[in-house]
């Protein structure tokens, strides 16, 4: 495997963050009715950015929430050991409202179809848009992202890896 290649630092992802907070707040016309779900692991911290961002903003908050689609996930049978995290929405709820769910890599798309389907038990956004930080292509489902950080043509073997300081200590997405 070829050494880790920076394409994102700590600053080119605030900027990118920034950027997709100011589509989500054009496209829905300000921060009302709006609700933002990060997908555990990573989308989780980039939600609770993009709402500072918009709250920076708009000068009013916006409901940050957490999904967690493991059992929702289609290679349950080829991966069994993930470990779960907990789902937590917003008091609010997130019937008729605008959901945007967040999230760090978009690759072949089969997260987020389970996270729409976690998202129908949980109960009927108005609308459901998608802000991820980086799209590598390779799409296996009619899926795509509203908002996208960076796109980055990758080849099916190479790994996009995301970390983020909230987790990982500092902010990079290197491809190796």
């Amino acid at each position: 495997m070829a050494d880790p290649r920076t394409v994102l630092d700590a600053r080119d992802i605030s900027r990118a963050l920034t950027r997709i907070s100011h589509e989500i707040l054009e496209r829905n016309k300000g921060a009302s009715q709006l609700v933002l779900l990060g997908l555990h692991t990573r989308g989780v911290p980039l939600a609770h950015r993009i709402a500072q961002r918009i709250q920076a903003v708009e000068g009013a908050g916006v409901d940050v929430g957490e999904l967690d689609v493991t059992m929702y996930r289609d290679d349950l049978r080829k991966q069994p050991t993930r470990r779960s995290h907990k789902t937590v929405i917003p008091g609010s709820g997130i019937d008729d409202k605008v959901v945007v769910l967040v999230d760090d890599v978009l690759f072949s798309g089969r997260t987020i179809r389970a996270s729409l389907d976690a998202l129908a038990d949980l109960g009927r956004p108005s609308a459901v848009r998608l802000a991820v930080l980086v799209d590598r292509g390779h799409r296996e489902l009619p899926i795509r992202a509203d908002h996208v950080g960076k796109n980055l043509p990758s080849a099916r073997t190479e790994r996009v890896s995301v970390k983020v300081a909230e987790i990982d200590g500092e902010d990079e997405v290197t491809i190796s």
